[in-house]
C-alpha cells in the first residue's frame, strides 16, 4: 500500500478498503505518510466523502493507531461528549452523578476551541487541580472513585492528533467524517461500554442549522455504534449561552453551586438530567431514559454527586476542602462591570458565538495556541432569550482584569443582541433525540 494510491483512489470517488484506511492511519502515526499526503487526503475526504462504512472503518483505525483502555470493572464504563458551546459546563456534573449512580467514567475532555469553552479549562481554574494523569493513575483513581476528568495522553489516538493538525491549516475541518473521526477515535480509545453525545445546534455551536446537527449526530451514532460502542445523542440549544455564566471559574461556580444547592440554573440542570438518564440506560443501570434521568436527579439532590465531586478534584491535586470552601478557593478578577441594554425591552436573539470570543477576549480562552487563558475572567449573570432587559437591568456582569479590557467587552455584548418589544417564546431544550 501506499497513499499515492489510495488518495487516488479517493479522488475517483472510491471509498479505500478498511486495510488501506488503517494502513494510512498508522502511516500518520508513524509519520511515514507526509504532511503533503495527509493535507491531500484530508481535502479529497473533504471533496467526496467517505459513506458510513468508510466512517466506521477510520474511526476504528485511527482509535486503533495508539494505545486503547481495557477495563475489567464491576459495572459498566461511560462517557458524554458534547461537540462545544458557550457556558456549557454539564460534564462536570454529570461526570460524578453518573459515578455515584455506579458507573465509571473515564471522561477524557479537551481545551477551549474557538469561541466555545473547554472542560480542561474550567477544572484548571480549581487550583492545583491536574488534568495529565497517565494511565497508571488513570486506572486507580477509576477504580477507587469512579470518575476522572483527564486529557487524552500522546500515546492514544495519535493519528487524530497529526491529522486535526492538517486539518486546521488546510481548510478541511468541517468534513462530518473527518469530524466524527475525530471525535470518536479518542473517545472509544478509552474503552467505553456506553457513550451519550450532545449535538449543540444555534448560533453559539459550530452547526448552525438543525440539518447541519442532526447530519452529525446521525454520523456519529452510526459510526460508534459500528465501531462497538452503544451510543445515542441529544441535540440540544445552544441559541443562548446552557448557563447564566461563561468564563472558567465563573462556570465553576455555577457548578457548585448546583452540587451544593445553593442556586440552580433550570437548564443546565435538565440537560445534566436528560445527558445522564441516556448514559445509564445505554449502559444497563436504569430500566429507560426516563428512569435514568430519576436515578440523576436524585443523585445530584442527595449532595451524593458533589461527594464524588470532592473526592475526585481532591484525587486529581485540588483542595481537599474544595466542596466546603469552593467560595474561598477560586480565583476573582480584579474589574467586575455591568452591561446596560442599550434600549428596554425583551431578548429576542443573541449572537451566543459573539459572546463567546468576548471572554476569549477578555484573556479566558485562546487567540493563539500558546496564550495562556486566565481562569477568573468572563461573564455573569448573563440575559437569556425571553428577558426584559433595560439600563437598570443589564445584558451581563463582566469579569475583567483591567478597565481597558472591560470597556471593550461592553460593546462587543451590546452587539451580540437583539432586543424586542414584544417578549418572545423560549427556545426548546432538546430539539431532538438520535439513537
Amino acid at each position: 500500500m501506499d497513499a499515492r494510491s489510495i488518495n487516488a483512489k479517493l479522488r475517483r470517488g472510491e471509498v479505500p478498503s478498511a486495510a488501506e484506511l488503517g494502513w494510512f492511519a498508522e502511516g500518520l502515526a508513524s509519520g511515514h505518510v507526509t504532511d503533503a499526503q495527509a493535507g491531500a487526503f484530508a481535502m479529497a475526504v473533504c471533496l467526496q466523502g467517505l459513506g458510513e462504512e468508510g466512517r466506521v472503518a477510520l474511526t476504528r483505525a485511527m482509535r486503533d493507531s495508539g494505545r486503547v483502555l481495557a477495563w475489567d470493572l464491576p459495572g459498566p464504563v461511560l462517557d458524554k461528549h458534547s461537540t462545544g458551546g458557550i457556558g456549557d459546563c454539564t460534564s462536570l456534573l454529570l461526570a460524578p452523578a453518573l459515578a455515584a449512580c455506579g458507573a465509571y467514567v473515564p471522561m477524557i475532555s479537551g481545551r477551549g476551541l474557538g469561541h466555545t469553552g473547554g472542560t480542561l479549562d474550567k477544572l484548571e481554574a480549581i487550583p492545583g487541580f491536574r488534568v495529565a494523569l497517565g494511565e497508571e493513575r488513570l486506572r486507580a483513581q477509576i477504580e477507587d472513585i469512579r470518575c476522572a476528568i483527564v486529557a487524552a495522553d500522546e500515546g492514544m489516538a495519535p493519528a487524530d492528533r497529526r491529522l486535526y493538525l492538517i486539518r486546521d491549516v488546510t481548510g478541511t475541518v468541517e468534513s462530518i467524517d473527518l469530524i466524527t473521526a475525530s471525535i470518536l477515535s479518542k473517545k472509544l480509545a478509552a474503552g467505553l461500554e456506553g457513550l451519550v453525545l450532545d449535538v449543540k445546534v444555534g448560533s453559539g455551536a459550530f452547526m448552525k442549522s438543525m440539518d447541519e446537527a442532526e447530519a452529525l449526530a446521525r454520523a456519529l451514532v452510526g459510526t460508534a455504534q459500528g465501531a462497538g460502542c452503544m451510543t445515542s445523542a441529544l441535540i440540544t440549544d445552544m441559541s443562548q449561552p446552557l448557563a447564566t455564566a461563561a468564563g472558567n471559574a465563573l462556570e465553576v461556580i455555577e457548578v457548585m453551586e448546583t452540587l451544593t444547592g445553593t442556586s440552580i440554573n433550570a437548564a443546565l440542570w435538565d440537560v445534566t438530567v436528560a445527558l445522564g438518564g441516556e448514559a445509564l440506560a445505554l449502559g444497563g443501570l436504569a430500566a429507560d431514559a426516563e428512569d435514568g434521568a430519576h436515578r440523576i436527579e436524585q443523585a445530584l439532590e442527595s449532595g451524593h454527586a458533589a461527594e464524588f465531586f470532592a473526592r475526585m478534584v481532591a484525587a486529581q491535586g485540588g483542595p481537599v476542602d474544595f466542596v466546603e470552601r469552593w467560595p474561598d478557593r477560586l480565583p476573582s478578577a480584579p474589574v467586575m462591570r455591568e452591561v446596560p441594554s442599550l434600549r428596554t425591552g425583551f431578548v429576542l436573539r443573541i449572537d451566543t458565538a459573539a459572546l463567546g470570543q468576548a471572554v476569549v477576549h477578555l484573556g479566558g480562552g485562546r487567540l493563539r495556541e500558546t496564550d495562556r487563558v486566565n481562569p477568573s475572567v468572563g461573564l455573569a449573570d448573563i440575559a437569556g432569550i425571553g428577558e426584559e432587559v433595560s439600563e437598570d437591568l443589564p445584558l451581563a456582569m463582566i469579569h475583567a482584569a483591567t478597565e481597558a479590557d472591560a470597556d471593550a467587552a461592553v460593546a462587543a455584548i451590546q452587539a451580540a443582541y437583539v432586543i424586542s418589544d414584544q417578549e418572545p417564546a423560549e427556545p426548546p431544550l432538546i430539539h431532538a433525540r438520535i439513537a
